[in-house]
């Protein structure tokens, strides 16, 4: 539920705003209303849509006229001359700036402020309606009878330096159609469907649907429609062959039941990208409560989504390959389906015309409408609306509205495989699988519908079957399922003459606003809608029941976001329009006859906040920003009966050029005619002086209400004085030390024991990592098993080892020096043997004398050798005994 920031933009309802000239009423307004007392005066019946939009573009229709602007540049503008005004207000003086930021304004020459345009049109009437095309190209203008076209001009002339009026190309829609002489047009829709929205569909009050295939190139298409079809008479068609379009005759109106059963009073269609056949199916709301359906209904040349042809072609064959061997289903079923096929065969004989398209946007496939079974569809309905027979008597039958959400699209199975990705809405992939129905009555109650069967393409048998001229019956009549029914207004609030409409959501297509005179109210469906379609695709049957009371016992969120004062059905509402910008943010505009009505709702998105430039002054600016901890509250608006002139002297001024001139300057004499002029003017001024007491009493209602409001927020101010001062220690009960002194101690003494705390741990985390012994990890392990093999070679095997396994080491140190002190004491005992066999030889002989150099450098040698063997050991002995130190 969107909560109100703001009631009211500055640079809207200021009295100085550039904006307010948006909503002013004419001078033609103001004389008419003079001269047309609200007694003697009765409203039109019908929607009042006088607002559209293209993006921050806004076109809004005051009597005759229609005035263009773009908001984001007129807040622009307003926020530009304001903060000048501080500006030139701190340096030379507030009057000086005051004048110079309004004098473009104030100016008489001017025609219109800048970013602000007004367009002249040719209507005869008062303009009801204003719909914007699918591509923000057209703008259609209704009055109660007529409508026009018009082609919507560049926006570079919202910031031309010429101001004067425009006179764009408006064309005149059915010029012998659409006249007073004939029956009202109640809905213009643009058709979803259409070829770069130049097809709008029109539908009157007689049951008359227009399809219309607009091209500015030949003026010839906006002279006749390319399909017409009454209602009334595709009703009792048994046959496709029979003529539907409408009469062109208007000599010839009986009277039937029809007439007054099937009265129009509104239409919709379902959104571009919804699945299935909801872009091509118009829903009919009659005013007294019956719903139709027409299936499909397309131009002569149409341009689907991407994803439309391939999956109804895929749930047609789907459907005709199941039903076509099984003799249980019935032979209006197996006709529909072979109909259904015969469409969709025509269509995919079809090769595509490709239009170009501007660059970065998707290609544009225009197919032309198949021909067979037939052009125009079978009428569906009336739809039985089933609702609790209890309540069924409290629902209001009187309907002024009709809005339908479409299914969401199912793409994941279409495109199972493929490797490109289609370029969709988020929002249209998202929420029910069946199609929503809402239905609003002069009551302001909503009913909420489900159409579980769906709706299909149907058309009408041909002449020629086994039995012509018989129209087969369904087995059941179609039904909507009702879910809910919401009341907007107050049965204080119910008038005759009130027309309440929808308004389409810009963050969500499952919430929309509900416009009357009495106020606007939002209404959310999000509630159940996707927990509806989760149990829709559960598989599990454990606790449904339950599961399923909980849903329909789930609510819709409702709630009342404006109000206005004086719920008078002579002042009513213009049909909401919610725009979703950067630039302006979540923002609702609505207007009375006199002035707009503009709200803010906040909003958590971050996308939406506009790009701050770095500069001093902005950040000066933003630390100067009030904060937003107040209670928006609605702007109170003086009544404008106030500066309403009086009509008496028009009635002299009348009565001066008449044929009773002369009774002006004559003594006032007892006859009839002067009682004639009495009581004329004591009607005039009776009326004036009754509506001019009333704005008194509500201006003296609403100062006792701004003195109540005053109180309260005085009240406010004292307990959030009395909460800094508390905080700042100067409450004046001298018990103790001020709070903030006391937070800070508390934050000084908490810091203290966290640091006792942590020193604590780290203490304790030493000591418990010296006493506490890990086991050993795989490195030290095999460190350890090094060590020992190490101690083995070297000083031999240990007590506790065996000696087999100490033997098999036969190039062990140990082992080693062992076999060279063996070899030494050998080589000894041998060298002292050779040594006197030497000296007994060489004696007894004299032959063999060996030198006594060579001995000595052999005994050297055999000495180095034995030394650098005794070092070795002697190195490792000593690193072995190091090692089982350090262990």
């Amino acid at each position: 539920m969107p909560k109100v920031k703001s009631y009211s933009s500055a640079w809207l309802s200021n009295n100085n705003a550039p904006g307010r000239q948006l909503f002013e009423p004419s001078a033609e307004a103001i004389r008419s209303r003079a001269l047309s007392p609200s007694s003697k005066t009765k409203s039109t019946l019908g929607p009042r849509r006088t607002i559209a939009r293209r993006g921050t573009e806004v076109f809004v229709a005051v009597g005759k006229e229609i005035r263009w602007a773009d908001l984001a540049y007129l807040k622009d503008e307003w926020s530009t001359r304001q903060s000048r005004g501080r500006t030139g207000t701190r340096s030379a003086g507030v009057r000086i700036k005051r004048e110079d930021s309004i004098q473009s304004i104030d100016d008489g020459e001017m025609d219109a402020a800048p970013g602000l345009r007004i367009i002249k049109t040719p209507v005869a009437d008062e303009i009801r309606q204003l719909i914007i095309s699918p591509n923000s190209s057209y703008l259609a203008i209704l009055t109660t009878h007529t409508v026009h076209i018009c082609a919507i001009p560049d926006s570079s002339h919202l910031t031309s330096e010429d101001t004067s009026p425009l006179r764009p190309k408006i064309y005149t829609l059915g010029p012998t159609t659409h006249v007073t002489s004939r029956a009202p047009v109640m809905s213009a829709l643009w058709h979803p469907l259409g070829v770069n929205g130049s097809c709008v569909v029109t539908v009157t009050a007689d049951a008359v649907v227009r399809v219309w295939e607009l091209s500015t190139q030949d003026r010839w298409s906006f002279d006749s429609p390319t399909t017409s079809v009454d209602l009334k008479k595709l009703a009792d068609g048994t046959t496709l062959d029979q003529d539907f379009s409408a009469s062109t005759s208007t000599t010839n109106k009986t009277f039937s039941p029809d007439s007054f059963e099937m009265e129009v009073s509104a239409a919709s269609f379902a959104t571009k990208g919804s699945g299935g056949w909801n872009p091509m199916t118009l829903w009919v709301a009659m005013r007294e409560g019956d719903v139709y359906a027409l299936c499909p209904l397309l131009p002569q040349r149409w341009a689907p989504p991407p994803t439309l042809i391939p999956s109804l072609s895929v749930s047609i064959v789907t459907t005709v390959a199941s039903i076509e061997d099984d003799p249980e289903v019935d032979e209006n079923e197996k006709m529909l389906a072979q109909q259904q096929l015969e469409w969709m065969g025509e269509l995919d004989a079809q090769e595509p015309q490709i239009l170009e398209s501007l660059p970065g946007e998707p290609i544009v496939e225009v197919f032309t409408r198949p021909t067979r079974p037939g052009i125009v569809p079978r009428l569906q309905g009336p739809f039985w609306l089933e609702s609790d027979p209890e309540t069924g008597d409290e629902l209001d039958t009187t309907i002024t509205d009709i809005l339908v959400i479409g299914e969401k699209t199912e793409t994941d199975e279409l495109m199972l495989g493929e490797d490109e990705d289609l370029d969709l809405d988020d929002g249209d992939q998202e929420g029910l699988s069946l199609p929503v129905i809402c239905l609003l009555s002069a009551s302001g109650q909503v009913r909420v519908y489900l159409d579980l069967e769906g709706i299909q393409a149907q058309w009408l048998p041909p002449r020629n079957k086994a039995k012509p001229g018989r129209l087969p019956t369904p087995s059941s009549p179609p039904s909507l399922l009702a879910f809910q029914a919401i009341d907007t207004m107050s049965p204080v609030e119910v008038s005759e003459d009130s027309w309440p409409i929808f308004s389409n959501d810009a963050m969500s297509r499952y919430s929309f606003f509900v416009t009357h005179h009495a106020g606007i109210t939002f209404v959310s469906l999000t509630s159940w809608v996707f927990r509806l379609e989760g149990e829709l695709l559960a598989d599990h049957e454990a606790g449904t029941d339950f599961r399923i009371g909980l849903l329909v016992n789930s609510q819709s969120t409702r709630d009342r976001i404006y109000a206005q004062p004086s719920a008078d059905a002579a002042v009513p509402l213009a049909a909401c329009v919610a725009i979703r910008d950067p630039d302006l943010g979540y923002f609702l505009l609505s207007a009375t006859p006199y002035e707009p009505v503009a709200l803010t709702f906040e909003t958590l998105d971050v996308d939406l906040a506009p790009i701050k430039q770095e500069s001093p002054v902005r950040e000066r600016e933003a630390s100067m920003a009030p904060l937003d901890f107040y209670e928006p509250r609605p702007v109170y608006n003086p009544p404008h009966v106030f500066d309403e002139g009086s009509a008496l002297p028009t009635l002299l001024e009348r009565l001066r050029t008449s044929r009773h001139k002369t009774v002006v300057n004559q003594e006032v004499r007892l006859s009839p005619l002067t009682l004639q002029i009495f009581t004329d003017a004591h009607k005039v001024l009776s009326d004036e002086t009754y509506k001019l007491g009333v704005a008194a009493a509500e201006v003296f209602r609403r100062c006792e209400l701004l003195q109540a409001e005053l109180h309260q927020q005085v009240r406010k101010a004292n307990e959030v004085k009395g909460k800094i001062d508390s905080i700042n220690g100067a409450d004046g009960d001298g018990d103790g030390e001020a709070e903030n002194a006391m937070y800070d101690r508390r934050i000084a003494e908490a810091r203290d024991r966290q640091e006792r705390l942590t020193k604590r741990v780290d203490n304790l985390r030493k000591i418990v990592g010296k006493a506490t012994t890990r086991d050993l990890s795989t490195k030290e392990r095999a460190f350890v098993d090094e060590v020992r093999s190490l101690e083995a070679s070297v000083l031999g095997p240990s007590s506790g080892q065996e000696e087999g396994s100490a033997a098999q080491q036969s190039k062990q140190l140990w082992k080693r020096l062992e076999e060279v002190k063996a070899l030494q004491t050998e080589l000894v005992a041998e060298v002292e043997n050779l040594k006197k066999a030497g000296q007994v030889q060489v004696a007894a002989t004299g032959e063999v004398r060996i030198p006594q150099d060579i001995r000595r450098s052999k005994l050297q040698q055999v000495q180095g050798l034995l030394a650098r063997e005794s070092a070795l050991v002697e190195a490792v002995t000593s690193r072995l005994q190091r090692l089982q130190t350090a262990m």
